[in-house]
């Protein structure tokens, strides 16, 4: 069971709808070291290329432009909700099955990436991860519901990466397929086989590894 499943629907729902909004940041990096919030996201710069010719890729890009993952709470007042409301757990219930279900951009199949994200374990050698989601925001899959299945990355690494942790903030490089896959912790849109993991650092999105 998902830690999030714990929370109020209402919550849930809420946390959701915001984690879910436009990627932006403020441009003001967090204290050393980062002390991240529920929904925080990491900056890109879109279309900045690598030394290793990996294009900078922004979440937004992986949305399809006709797709509103937003448009499920039209006519519903949130904010008049209370958890016992039935309404309340119809509402989740939908967001889960169109989030688990939404549709990949085929203008990012076959691209090659590099992007931002916090890492959702999936499986470990001895401590080691081999293979993790990559979220856009932080506490998602975890602390929160899942986001989109276009908005998450099933990460294969390249030999067991040590000390990666749980939310820790990582680029990660490598070639986008589109490839529907499940697990506990969420559905996810896309997959890669990373050719490089790497620790964020604050004004790398401008600078490039």
């Amino acid at each position: 069971m998902r830690r999030c499943d714990c929370l109020p629907l209402k919550l849930c729902l809420l946390l959701a709808l915001a984690a879910c909004g436009p990627n932006a940041d403020s441009g003001e990096p967090p204290p050393d070291p980062p002390a991240y919030a529920v929904g925080d996201r990491l900056p890109t710069k879109s279309g900045a290329r690598s030394a290793a010719a990996y294009r900078e890729a922004a979440w937004d890009e992986l949305i399809p432009p006709d797709w509103d993952p937003a448009e499920i709470f039209a006519g519903l007042d949130l904010d008049a909700l209370q958890d016992a409301d039935p309404r309340a757990d119809a509402a989740l219930r939908k967001m889960r099955q169109a989030w688990d279900n939404a549709p990949a951009n085929p203008r990012m199949q076959g691209q090659a990436i590099r992007i931002p994200g916090f890492v959702v374990p999936l499986d470990a050698d001895g401590g080691a991860l081999r293979e993790f989601l990559l979220v856009p925001y932080f506490g998602g899959c975890i602390h929160v519901p899942p986001p989109p299945a276009n908005q998450i990355i099933h990460v294969f690494a390249q030999s067991p990466l040590e000390d990666v942790r749980a939310m820790d903030a990582v680029w990660v490089s490598g070639t986008l397929d589109i490839d529907h896959t499940n697990s506990q912790m969420g559905n996810a849109g896309y997959s890669m086989k990373a050719q490089k993991v790497e620790p964020f650092q604050w004004g790398s999105a401008e600078r490039g590894p």
